[in-house]
């Protein structure tokens, strides 16, 4: 720029100030600068002046009127400038929802009886921001119904009372058809959304002309001192046009990038165009408002690459709405990709945001969903959530339970659906995400939603062929006669080792079916869920303890096993042998190829005990929870061998008896360390080599 163009910009920007200090004065030097700048602007084409449609187009007529506002408003816009909102950009949100919110009055009251004397009603109905740097300003406008001069000061001069939401009380006692339709248009129910613009800014002009026969134009204006101003004056267009004077510290609220960017966070799905400089900045569509049928493919690839920040596509879509108990639209992904390590932390948000009436209110919102469906990812539409005034914390908690009980209980359903029809495309699920479904059985306090969540659960089990065969606990409780009442599973850390299980052996005698469970927290999970329909879900391990526990002193062991009175010598002598350890030996029929077991009350709470707090006990504590009883078979060869060492070689007896203890609790996943074996087992090889 040339030294004579800057200087001609600086005298132009002085005269501005002056004509804005002239007019206070109420002398006619305004008229100067507004004869300047069309002079300015054709001489210097390439300077940017819109800065003069604010200070010359709507010049002031008349006298200036004085207000003050109701009581305490200067502390109540200090907690809203300063305290109220977490993230300064909210004000563009806001603006934009008020904005929002005129135009609907406006496509309202031109449809219903008092709309036929309306102003300008072929007028395109639009949000337009223009920034402008040089001058640190902002400015929103509407072309929708605008206020008058007693609208100005009961909605814009009283904190916390909203126009809209008298609008929406006034449409409610109307019983004209179109009014519930019209009203869930209506976002600004919070009263003080406006004045979130103090925020950013230490002075705000608002130039508004009613859409009603003869309304005059006016001017709001205030600094947030406690006082504001209204006058009248000319050629204000028909709507509502917001200044804001940024503060230094918010100079980037004047930068067309940094708003556009605002807008696709927050206003992207505003029903009505958003023109930023007079280029469109709201472009995608509220997808969840949609026909579904109307919604291609690649629309929701792209949309579920914009709310999800990701570069995969969806595996699944739900896309559905429902007006009972609710008013609900939503559209649901769930993630092609494996979770990441934070989706696995239970710390990680939900990635669902809430919108209301097409306006985003939480991008991530806790509580909408259960932390187990954090992996879910879309939006949910609701016309029935209160807000509190920041709109950032949701204020009725017990309607969010219930619209997050009816998401979670469609989500199920849809995921029971795709198990159905989608057989294989679930499997691939499950094997990503099924351990979020456990977590769900885990946390839930509601039976019927464990149970409902339980049928999406997939096991191995003891008649399928392959591992890919995997069994629902729905096909397990078809499978079994009618009369039989338990589930049975075996945890194991994969097939060979269930199948070898010694606990396995009597019901493979039995030909019983069994659940495969390979994964480390499923059979807490089973002992959790407790029952599916009516019949009891038991662990194999603890069938077999409950079994044994029937059998009398008298049973027979059958052919080839120590006599009863073998028996009556050797268990004592296991039991002090192994004093402090177990709390019983006794013998058993369900065992065939292994010598022992070891079975515990709850093998699973006892395992996750062994996993996880074991180290912080001592030895002889841990056994004195635990409570082991060991359970022999004698039949098998070591057990007779056992017998008569006792008396011939009770050292080396004592080492077997040792290692045989050690063997059963490792087999039983209760060895907090299996390495300390190795002492023991080493000593036991020594002396059965010592006569080679």
């Amino acid at each position: 720029m040339s030294v004579r163009a800057m200087g001609v910009l600086c005298q132009a920007r002085n005269l501005a100030r002056l004509g804005g200090v002239l007019r206070q004065s109420r002398l006619p030097a305004v008229a100067a600068v507004h004869n300047f700048a069309p002079r300015l602007h054709r001489s210097h084409a390439g300077l940017s002046l819109r800065c003069f449609a604010t200070e010359t187009k709507e010049a002031p007529q008349g006298k200036v009127d004085k207000h003050e506002f109701q009581a305490e408003t200067r502390q109540l816009l200090d907690i809203v400038a300063r305290s109220l909102y977490s993230d300064h950009e909210v004000f563009v949100r806001e603006l934009i929802s008020n904005a929002s919110d005129a135009l609907e009055k406006f496509r309202y009251t031109s449809l219903s009886d008092s709309g036929t004397d309306l102003a300008g009603k072929d007028r395109p109905l639009e949000i337009r921001i223009t920034t402008d740097k040089p001058l640190m300003q902002l400015i929103i406008q509407d072309t929708g119904i605008g206020m008058t001069r007693e609208e100005l000061v009961s909605n814009l001069g009283t904190i916390a009372r909203s126009g809209s939401k008298h609008f929406l009380e006034q449409m409610k006692s109307n019983q004209q058809d179109g009014t519930s339709e019209a009203s869930s248009n209506i976002i600004g129910q919070f009263g003080v959304g406006f004045y979130s613009a103090f925020i950013v800014a230490n002075k705000v002009e608002v130039y508004t002309r009613a859409a009603t026969p003869d309304a005059v134009g006016l001017r709001w204006s205030t600094d947030g001192s406690g006082t504001y101003e209204i006058e009248e004056v000319p050629d204000v267009e028909l709507g509502t046009k917001i200044v804001l004077h940024l503060k230094t510290d918010c100079r980037e609220y004047a930068d067309e990038d940094r708003i556009k960017a605002v807008i696709k966070k927050y206003s992207n799905f505003v029903g009505s165009p958003i023109l930023l400089n007079g280029k469109q900045a709201n472009e995608i569509k509220p997808l969840w408002l949609l026909d579904p049928q109307s919604i291609s493919q690649e629309q929701h690839h792209d949309f579920y690459r914009f709310i999800s920040n990701s570069f995969d596509v969806p595996r699944f879509t739900l896309h559905y709405k429902a007006d009972v108990p609710l008013s609900i639209h939503a559209l649901l992904y769930f993630p092609e990709g494996k979770p990441g390590m934070f989706e696995m932390s239970r710390d990680g948000s939900t990635g669902v945001a809430l919108y209301t009436r097409k306006v985003l209110i939480q991008s991530k919102t806790e509580n909408l969903l259960p932390k187990w469906l954090r992996f879910v990812k879309g939006v949910v539409d609701s016309e029935d959530i209160p807000l509190n005034l920041s709109r950032e914390l949701l204020q009725n908690s017990s309607l969010i339970r219930k619209l997050s009980s009816v998401i979670s209980t469609r989500v199920i359903r849809f995921l029971q659906e795709r198990a159905k029809k989608q057989p294989e495309d679930y499997e691939t699920f499950y094997r990503d995400y099924g351990l979020f479904l456990k977590e769900g059985i885990v946390t839930s306090s509601d039976p019927a939603e464990k149970e409902d969540i339980a049928k999406l659960l997939r096991f191995d089990s003891s008649k399928s062929e392959t591992s890919s065969g995997r069994m629902s606990l729905e096909e397990y409780y078809n499978a079994v006669p009618a009369d039989q009442q338990n589930i049975y599973y075996l945890a194991a850390p994969n097939r060979v080792l269930a199948e070898s299980s010694p606990y396995y052996e009597s019901l493979k005698k039995r030909n019983e079916l069994v659940l495969f469970c390979y994964e480390p927290y499923d059979e807490l999970v089973l002992m959790q869920l407790g029952k599916f329909k009516s019949k009891n879900l038991v662990s194999v391990e603890k069938e077999m303890r409950e079994e044994s526990k029937e059998t009398t002193a008298s049973t027979d062991f059958g052919e080839g096993s120590l006599l009863r009175s073998e028996l009556d010598k050797l268990i004592p002598w296991l039991e002090e042998e192994l004093k402090g350890q177990v709390i019983k030996v006794k013998a058993t029929t369900r065992l065939d190829t292994h010598p022992c077991v070891i079975t515990v009350e709850e093998m699973a709470a006892a395992r996750h005990f062994i996993r996880t707090q074991s180290h912080q006990v001592p030895e002889q504590n841990r056994f004195a929870l635990l409570q082991p009883e060991l359970e022999i078979n004698p039949k098998h060869p070591i057990i007779k061998k056992l017998n008569k060492l006792r008396e011939s070689d009770k050292e080396l007896a004592q080492l077997i008896t040792k290692q045989l203890f050690a063997n059963a609790m490792v087999g039983a996943g209760l060895a907090e360390d299996p390495r300390m074996l190795l002492t023991n087992m080493n000593t036991l090889l020594s002396r059965a080599l010592e006569k080679h």
